[in-house]
């Protein structure tokens, strides 16, 4: 019997080593595993990180699939919106209540460096017999001509919001050789006959309004069609309230003149009119910081030439486009002016 027993006995310490050695290999086959489990958890964290950061620097966002700035709260496409040309804007209101931009796309990182002309347009129509400016007169087929011209040779209308987003932020523009076309005043012609030539195109104008002295009867632009170009897309900016001459004005008037208008039109309109526009060009250090103090992002003038980032935001250059210019005249005097000097530090005409 006792053979038997340690018989059994070395049987059952036999086993219990096999069982041993399997648990052994089990636990061992088990740690190897964690392990890589491990390293790809380290991995798959690694690429969400990398995933992450690219985004934030605005690279492979979603919204840019298309090549282009993304766009939020866009008018349709049959109003010559934005949506059409690239970034589009909206009127929003800040803690305090005032409007601000909300020029949307997604920046580079790196600010933008072209230089971007600026067109100034009065009255798109032909002149009256005995008026007194018949150069700030532009017949309507005169003026579709020259913005087809200017599609042509390639240019693309923006805003001063998009081409100011550009320059500091990089936020995409729709095209290579952006240029602003901005309308002075306010007259009514600018929407019944500049608004149709633009929105064929894509494009969309500045609107330079100045709040009273132009009332319909006189050709001013009524409510309706003022909230109708920034349906359609327009920026409206501002001359002020009654295009008065800035540099000869006391420092209340000044003030009402360039910081009432803004707000006026920002609680009217649901805009942020970032950009102010002298009255018949005249400016100097006291209307520049009345204009700076009423938050504005920059001013533009009469003075020709191209604007660009390292342009004085408040002394932008404008060409004033007079009647009787052709297409072929038009792209000459671009190019013309392309290298002019900046404007002066004040301008009294």
């Amino acid at each position: 019997m006792s053979g038997q027993a340690s018989e059994r006995d070395l049987d059952g310490q036999r086993r219990r080593e096999r069982r041993d050695a399997r648990r052994r290999e089990i636990a061992r086959r088990r740690r190897r595993a964690l392990a890589a489990l491990s390293l790809v958890l380290v991995a798959v964290a690694a690429i969400a990180v990398v995933a992450l950061a690219s985004g934030g620097s605005g690279g492979g966002s979603s919204t840019t699939a298309a090549g282009g700035a993304s766009v939020h709260g866009h008018a349709s496409a049959s109003s010559g919106s934005a949506g059409s040309g690239g970034s589009s804007q909206t009127g929003s209101s800040t803690s305090d209540g005032a409007p601000h931009s909300t020029v949307t796309g997604v920046a580079t990182g790196r600010p933008g460096s072209e230089r971007v002309p600026i067109l100034m347009y009065h009255v798109i129509n032909p002149p009256p017999a005995g008026a007194p400016f018949p150069g700030l007169y532009v017949e309507p087929s005169e003026f579709a001509a020259q913005m087809r011209a200017l599609a042509k040779a390639g240019y693309h209308a923006v805003t001063q919001d998009q081409m100011w987003a550009y320059w500091k932020r990089g936020v995409p523009l729709p095209k290579d050789k952006p240029i602003v076309v901005s309308f002075d005043n306010g007259y009514q012609s600018q929407y019944t006959n500049a608004l149709p030539v633009l929105r064929s195109l894509g494009w969309v104008g500045n609107e330079n309004i100045q709040l009273t002295g132009l009332p319909p009867s006189q050709g001013g632009l009524s409510q309706a069609q003022i909230k109708g170009l920034v349906a359609a897309g327009w920026e409206l900016d501002t001359q002020g309230i009654s295009h008065a001459d800035l540099i000869t004005l006391n420092a209340t008037q000044l003030a009402e003149q360039v910081a009432s208008s803004r707000k006026t039109i920002q609680q009217r309109y649901g805009v942020p009119a970032n950009w102010f526009c002298y009255p018949s060009g005249h400016y100097n250090a006291t209307v520049i910081a009345a204009v700076k103090s009423a938050g504005y992002t920059g001013s533009t003038t009469v003075v020709p030439g191209w604007a660009g980032p390292e342009s004085d935001p408040y002394r932008l250059p404008r060409l004033r486009v007079l009647g009787g210019t052709s297409p072929e005249s038009l792209l000459s005097e671009l190019q013309a002016i392309r290298s002019d000097p900046s404007p002066p530090a004040s301008y009294s005409g």
